[in-house]
């Protein structure tokens, strides 16, 4: 049971509903999360507002799926995993490779690149070097995109922390998470 009501957006107040409604429209649904965001009118406004921003960024929706996998499993949330294989699958990774990104890898070296800073960002806190940013444009990515895989990380850093710490019931086909080594 989630540790804050999930706002139901029928009763919602406007300015809850308005964006509910956007998020129904575009999952056909209301995902738990966002009903657990609804809470603060401004914290769902922010998160819907960065999907939408990043969705019409320059890193492909498929690389943004991967990026989220590995992040959630590092996070150990069991939502954001399970959300993020079926939206990654939509995006057109095949099943092997989204379980490869949710341990970190891809046989993309641009992927795989994207993956390893995503994770060092994660892991260090956002401590890389002046090589971590290098490698990513050796393997073809523009300082836009670099601030944008940031910004994917953020993103999946908030919705992580919101699932974990509120425990936010999974409405997604569930995806196991790695054992921890």
């Amino acid at each position: 049971m989630s540790r804050l009501p999930l706002v139901d957006p029928a009763t919602a107040t406007a300015d809850r509903k308005a964006v509910l409604d956007d998020i129904h429209g575009a999952f056909g649904t209301t995902p738990n999360m966002f009903k657990a965001v609804a809470n603060s009118p401004a914290a769902l406004q922010m998160m819907w507002g960065a999907f939408g921003a990043l969705g019409g960024g320059t890193l492909s929706p498929r690389v943004g799926e991967q990026v989220a996998v590995a992040i959630a499993d590092r996070n150990r949330c069991e939502y954001c995993l399970a959300a993020h294989t079926a939206l990654g699958r939509k995006a057109g990774a095949s099943a092997d490779e989204m379980a490869r990104a949710q341990a970190g890898e891809s046989e993309d070296p641009a992927t795989a690149a994207a993956l390893a800073f995503a994770l060092k960002l994660v892991e260090d806190r956002g401590q890389v070097s002046d090589a971590d940013v290098q490698r990513l444009r050796d393997h073809g990515f523009d300082d836009g995109q670099v601030m944008e895989l940031l910004a994917h990380v953020a993103l999946n850093l908030f919705t992580n922390y919101t699932n974990v710490a509120f425990d936010v019931p999974v409405d997604f086909p569930a995806v196991q998470l790695r054992p921890r080594g």
